[in-house]
């Protein structure tokens, strides 16, 4: 027979159980609707951007319009040349940005991260300095134009975002949470170097550290428009995100000018205005919410176990 104290203990085991399914399903529910929140504003985009103009002006936007066009994209298919130039413009950019970027991160911050580097606190407090502390827009546009001479130049498009001291803190925890000391030091002594150490052995413990950086930086170099208002002149380098800005302000004029010619009222009748913006948002969000899912799998690892100051 057993006895009462191990009978108890198995109702409690239950209620325990019990409870824990109703938590999982409440909070299973809770995430699902906010993961849908996060969901449908960006269906609700697309299907704007499907929407017919005459459509949206009289029945107002809707989860499923009564008439469909693709004249927001054949407004921008109409600007083919210009929108490939200004893609290819951003794909470089942003891969050869990301690429810098993520070398002199990880470096700076295995460097900082060893305990035999004599300098590690002064080059730590100098990355969080900069974090607090900037120069302004005014000397940095002297700098880049003057100093370094890189006005309307794809340089100027990279430099400005080539370090980020907030990534360079999360390498500089994740190298010392998860790389352990002992493994630096069997490899030190089997006679490896500091670069063989770093690019064999940290480099490849640190994947999920190193994508959820190269994901920060990617979305910054393609979502970054304010360098090219800043320094670019040439056509031949405006970037994507700048080139759908300057759209939009051009089809913003000329609806405010349309009062004043019959026949500017006539070209801005037939410009999709709505869903030509929506249209641009799709462009400029759709290539970098593909990539997403290839970083996933390592950006929540990488961003708690990095996050966490020592």
């Amino acid at each position: 027979m057993k006895s009462p104290k191990i009978q108890k203990e198995k109702v409690d085991n239950v209620g325990i159980h019990s409870f824990s399914k109703k938590a999982d399903f409440f909070f299973n529910i809770l995430i699902a609707i906010f993961s849908l929140s996060c969901v449908l504003p960006f269906f609700f985009v697309i299907i704007i951007s499907l929407t017919d103009e005459s459509s949206l002006v009289h029945n107002g936007f809707a989860f499923w319009p009564s008439q469909f066009s693709w004249a927001g994209y054949e407004f921008l298919l109409s600007l083919k040349d210009k929108l490939l130039q200004s893609l290819f413009v951003t794909v470089v950019i942003t891969v050869v940005g990301t690429s810098l970027n993520v070398f002199f991160t990880t470096t700076y911050a295995y460097a900082i991260s060893r305990r035999s580097f004599k300098f590690k606190r002064f080059f730590t407090l100098f990355a969080m300095a900069s974090m607090l502390f900037q120069a302004g827009m005014i000397p940095t546009y002297i700098v880049m134009t003057n100093l370094l001479g890189l006005g309307d130049t794809v340089w100027a498009l990279i430099l400005p975002l080539l370090l980020s001291p907030f990534n360079i803190i999360l390498m500089r925890t994740f190298f010392k949470r998860t790389i352990p000391e002992a493994i630096i030091e069997s490899a030190k002594i089997d006679g490896a170097s500091e670069t063989r150490i770093f690019f064999q052995i940290c480099l490849p413990l640190s994947l999920p550290g190193i994508a959820t950086i190269t994901l920060f930086t990617a979305l910054a170099y393609w979502n970054d428009w304010f360098n090219a208002l800043l320094y670019i002149r040439s056509d031949n380098l405006v970037p994507l995100q700048y080139l759908l800005m300057k759209i939009q302000q051009n089809m913003d004029y000329l609806s405010k000018s349309a009062g004043a010619s019959a026949q500017l009222a006539g070209l801005t009748g037939s410009l999709p205005k709505e869903s030509g913006r929506m249209a641009m948002v799709v462009i400029a969000t759709l290539p970098i919410a593909c990539v997403y899912p290839f970083f996933q799998r390592y950006f929540v690892k990488g961003l708690t176990i990095g996050g966490v100051k020592e």
